[in-house]
């Protein structure tokens, strides 16, 4: 096909008889009360036979979610992330059988563009791979279309040895296809088999599910494993030209269809690569805040702000039209390629010797020299910030708190996984169940525990639940807190980590301090620049700092959001 082909072909699939719209450029899609809870379709299921109110015992789960979202989550939350929620064959909905069917374990179509209608709703696009059981990959094996050229395809005479590997499997797997033996690319696991973007039927295809997925109510697309997009031989395979070129592409489509319609693009690499997802604003809106959930764990459990100090100071501002999407725990572990170059050697062993202590996992990856090294820590966030690097202590909630409270006031639009809401714990039953690291941070609750749990006021699900709900709301109403407004990193004493925020039309000022060890500190407000002639509130307790005051003593792992002017 010529480029001229191609292109008619992808706006026809993408428009339709729809006009095409001209987008506002640099314009930002979200506010201050912007929040996203991320959470899988199941998440929060009923048992069967359960005797409550609800009249149908046997509900789809993705109601039973809908309901939860309604009566404990809006309007904190202004958006909700229902991770795949497509037939699959493995890895928790990541690898795909067919996109364009809700998997009928969770609900349908229908549940969707119900949620959709109360809260934004953001999907997984899962752009790099699919289950080797699908149709397309059967019909590969066959010699059909479509399919027998969807896939990527390697000799075992290529050079491959540069290529970036997040697992330890075999990047190659071996198959019998109809026209002889095929070395199918597979990135992440042999049940997980490499789409080739080089052929435009596949990118047509995408387009297809995109445009269905707009049809049924999606307005946030999260770019699955994108970096891994293109490949070829000799390189690294990973944030080659082509991938940029491809988000750009799949932009321009998305947004004169739909100019409200957020990207957000999800790739787990170090902080400088992950940058550069945001192209000259004309990439991804949103980019995953990769380094900020090892870095933050790194200062709470270390009682050292340093390197979360020193990454925030060199951390560009996102243009307008841009934003950081900040999160501190997922579905997924804590990875650590995000940080290299940001923690020593030594930094990211205690950090992997105290995921283990407090009954975490590490997952391994396979690095350019052979060897395995870690790649993610596998950990429920609640029990990773039981303790310090010197053990248990009587600190892990307020610990909890405090990092919610640093990635609330952050620049960017944050994340909130369900099971940090709700102060889940490690799974081990699931992990043992299914021998995957990942497993451990994904539990499922039953109504009916998870409701009564939140009931119990001596519960440390209650307690967390509302200080959180707590924190958002107060956020919510903060026009500093705007995801593009100013931040500016604080030089405070050791103990201590701060920043300010000052909103885009300068009326208000936020100072953000926390101490982050066990320890009490002394936070002298004249390092703080206050404005004399300005009334200072923290929002947190509610409580006025006195025109006088000169010093406060934050208790371990107090948070102050100090401000002249309380809005709402």
């Amino acid at each position: 096909m010529s480029i001229e082909q191609v292109a008619d072909s992808l706006i026809a699939t993408m428009f339709k008889s729809d006009a095409v719209r001209d987008p506002t450029p640099h314009k930002n899609r979200w506010d201050e009360q912007d929040m996203i809870l991320i959470a899988y379709g199941d998440s929060i299921t009923r048992h069967q036979g359960c005797d409550d109110a609800v009249p149908n015992p046997e509900e789809a789960p993705l109601h039973t979610l809908h309901r939860f979202i309604k009566s404990h989550c809006v309007p904190e939350i202004s958006a909700l992330h229902v991770l795949p929620f497509y037939p699959y064959s493995s890895d928790e909905g990541f690898a795909v059988m067919n996109y364009a069917q809700v998997n009928d374990a969770l609900g349908n179509w229908q549940h969707i563009r119900s949620l959709a209608s109360d809260v934004k709703l953001m999907a997984d696009l899962v752009i790099n791979h699919c289950s080797s059981r699908s149709v397309w990959f059967e019909n590969f094996l066959q010699g059909r279309d479509p399919g027998q050229d969807y896939f990527k395809t390697a000799s075992l005479t290529d050079d491959l040895s540069h290529v970036v590997r997040p697992r330890t499997s075999a990047l190659l797997h071996t198959v019998d296809t109809k026209n002889g033996v095929q070395h199918v690319w597979c990135t992440f696991s042999h049940d997980q088999v490499d789409f080739d973007f080089a052929n435009p039927a596949v990118l047509n295809e995408f387009v297809a599910i995109i445009r269905h997925y707009l049809d049924n109510g999606i307005r946030i697309f999260r770019l699955d494993a994108v970096a891994f997009l293109w490949k070829k031989p000799h390189t690294r395979c990973i944030n080659l030209p082509e991938t940029h070129e491809v988000i750009r592409l799949l932009r321009t489509l998305i947004e004169h269809l739909e100019p409200s319609v957020i990207i957000i693009t999800e790739t787990n690499i170090p902080n400088r690569e992950n940058l550069s997802y945001f192209g000259n604003a004309n990439e991804a809106h949103c980019i995953y805040n990769f380094a900020l959930p090892p870095l933050l764990l790194h200062t709470l459990l270390s009682g050292d702000c340093n390197a979360l100090k020193h990454w925030m100071m060199s951390m560009p501002p996102a243009q307008n039209g841009t934003a950081y999407f900040n999160f501190i725990a997922s579905h997924d572990g804590i990875g650590l390629r995000p940080v290299e170059g940001l923690l020593t050697q030594q930094q990211l062993a205690e950090l992997v010797t105290t995921t283990k202590q407090f009954g975490g996992k590490v997952s391994m990856r396979t690095a350019p020299d052979g060897t395995n090294t870690p790649y993610e820590l596998n950990i429920a966030l609640y029990d990773a910030l039981q303790g310090t690097h010197q053990g248990p202590d009587k600190w892990g909630h307020a610990r909890f708190l405090s990092a919610h409270a640093i990635m609330f006031a952050l620049e960017g639009i944050p994340g909130l996984y369900i099971h940090s809401l709700l102060g889940t714990s490690n799974d081990y039953e699931r992990f043992e169940n299914s021998q995957h690291n990942r497993a451990i941070n994904r539990h499922r609750w039953q109504e009916a525990d998870l409701l009564a749990r939140l009931a119990d006021e001596n519960s440390h699900h209650y307690q967390t639940y509302h200080a959180i709900k707590h924190l958002m709301a107060i956020r919510k109403r903060q026009s500093a807190f705007h995801p593009n407004a100013t931040q500016f990193t604080l030089q405070l004493s050791d103990g201590l980590f701060g920043f300010w925020r000052q909103s885009i039309n300068r009326d208000q000022s936020l100072f953000c301090v926390f101490n982050i060890s066990d320890q009490r500190h002394i936070l002298t407000l004249a390092d703080l620049n206050l404005i004399e002639t300005d009334q200072w509130f923290d929002l947190i307790s509610d409580q006025a700092i006195a025109s006088d005051c000169q010093a406060l003593e934050l208790a371990p792992y107090q948070s102050l959001w100090l401000t002249n002017k309380r809005n709402g």
